[in-house]
This record gives C-alpha cells, structure tokens and sequence, in this order.
C-alpha cells in the first residue's frame, strides 16, 4: 500500500481514483464498510482505491480539551487499512491551515489534484472542513459538478447499537474487550514504542518492556495474560497496566510493563503490539519486593498454563 503525501503523487499515472474520507480511528465494522464500497467502486471502475485520513485526531488541533484517547496508534491504523486492501492512504497532517480550509474548497481540491475522481464514501454523519461545514448534501452538490458520485453510509449496527469509535473506547475503559474485538472486527490490541524504564524487572529477574502509550485509550488497570506482536512474530506474555504501588512514588503515572516469556533479544524503540487475552488480577501493593517477586511468578505460572490450553 503506498501512503502519499500529496495527492498529485497517484495523478501522474492517469488513473481514475474512488476515495473513502474519514479519521477512521480503529477501523471498525463501520469504518469497514465505508473503506470496501471504495474498494469495490474501485475494482468496478479499474481505479485506484484510496483513503483519506489524518496524522491526528482532528480535535488535537482545532479543540485540544476534547481530544479522545485514540484507540490505535498511526501505523496500527495504516496495517488495518492495507490488509483491507487499499491501494493507498493520502495521510494529511491535520494542522490550524488545514482545520482553517473551507469544506467547498477542500471538495474542489480534492476533484482537481487527484483528477479522474470517480466516487467519495463516507460515514453518513462524517462532517469536514472550517467550523465542519461540509457533510455529505454537499458532497452530492459538488459531486454533481465535478462528475463523482458520493455514497453516505448509514451506521453499522452490533448488538442493537451503532458500531463507533466512541463506544469501543468505552468498552476497552470498562475492561470489556471481547465486545471491543467484536466492534473492531479483529482482537483489540494497543501498540507503543518500547522505552528505557528504571529496570526493576530486571532486578526482579523478570525483565519488562516499558511501552509508550499517552494518548492511547487503555484497559483498567491490573495485570493481563497478553499476546505481543515483535517484528510481525506472536510471544506470550504478561503485562502490568498500573502505577506499580509496590515500587514507584504515586506521582510516578500509570506505565504499561510487559515480560515476554522465552524471549531474549533487545526491544528497546522497537514497537510493540499487545493484545490483552485474559485479566489475571487487580494491581495490589505488596508489603516487600520479596511478596512482589513471589507473585510475578505465579502470574507467570498462570500465563504459561493458559497458552498450554489455548495456544498463541
């Protein structure tokens, strides 16, 4: 899949394009269906299927106060969309002069620099441009003038409820992630950079990798049986999501610690996908290092017996 900064990169190949327009944090079931009618238009049309999306939540620039904790990381996102089967991704950067962009005009752009503009799929609610003043009655208006047609797509409903990014993120914060993978359409998982921490595990005799993730939507608290991605191979693991009452301050902030058992090899500012599998307990405090070490062991123990049953 190739990720384009400009548009004009895929006019030089002549090519008809059918684009799908949305932030599209997650890739969810709806999220799905608006990015496979482009695929499809697309494979109708013998053009390229393009999405359009942003290098940050809208909201981080135009509102930061209600920015929502994200529910993938940038290129957990670009993976959803290529196994998909988009041709390309023009990823904007999201900034004030972007925000501060008519929708009309933003329309007119999008007709010019990509050329032979076949079809625009979005979700029906999706809005865009200055103060969200486009939508897709305005599509269809200018669709008329520049020749492509625009599919609005109704929600897509899961248990009685539209699928949203909103709700998935809900459900991952009340622990709830079967239904969060239900949503999603593939196991959740959150992903972050590994990062040097201050190396109790290894004192421990439990090496962990400490992994980035502000701004990411996160699991409640306490300690996981997880499956972590390394260079595209699955490992056993677990993972601490907390504020390690044991043997941090309680300023020191949450940290999300994960030890890969059999594993031996460098992680630091490799990225890490962690799907959680199974909630093995509450974060506790324990009276000593000693009654701390005990207890890594036993949920060690534990993870090892549930991937004997279940398998990676």
């Amino acid at each position: 899949m190739n990720v384009i900064t400009l548009p004009s990169e895929l006019r030089s190949t002549g090519t008809p394009v059918c684009l799908a327009i949305g932030m599209f944090d997650g890739v969810h079931l709806g999220h799905q269906e608006v990015i496979l009618r482009t695929i499809s238009d697309a494979r109708r049309e013998q053009a390229l299927a393009v999405v359009v999306t942003f290098d940050r939540h809208p909201n981080a620039v135009v509102a930061p106060e209600r920015t929502p904790p994200l529910i993938y990381t940038l290129p957990q996102k670009l993976r959803a969309l290529e196994a998909l089967g988009a041709d390309a991704v023009w990823l904007i950067r999201f900034d004030r002069t972007f925000s501060q962009q008519p929708a009309a005009d933003f329309v007119r752009r999008l007709a010019e620099d990509f050329g032979r503009l076949r079809s625009i799929a979005i979700g029906n609610e999706f809005t865009f441009g200055h103060r969200r003043g486009g939508d897709a009655a305005l599509l269809h208006t200018l669709g008329e003038h520049h020749g492509f047609v625009t599919h609005a797509l109704a929600p897509v409903s899961w248990a009685g409820t539209p699928v949203s990014s909103t709700r998935i993120r809900e459900a991952i914060q009340r622990g709830e992630l079967d239904e969060a993978s239900q949503l999603l359409g593939r196991r959740y998982a959150f992903a972050g950079h590994v990062v040097r921490g201050d190396r109790v595990g290894q004192r421990l005799g439990t090496p962990t990798a400490n992994t980035q993730t502000n701004g990411l939507v996160l699991p409640p608290t306490g300690v996981y049986v997880t499956r972590a991605i390394v260079r595209g191979r699955p490992h056993g693991a677990v993972t601490n999501i907390g504020v390690r009452p044991t043997v941090a301050p309680a300023e020191s902030g949450l940290r999300v610690e994960t030890h890969l058992l059999d594993f031996d090899g460098d992680l630091y500012d490799k990225e890490l996908e962690v799907s959680p599998l199974r909630k093995l307990r509450d974060e506790l405090r324990f009276p000593s290092l000693e009654d701390l070490q005990e207890q890594v062991a036993r949920d060690i123990t534990a993870a090892r017996q549930y991937f004997q049953r279940t398998g990676l």
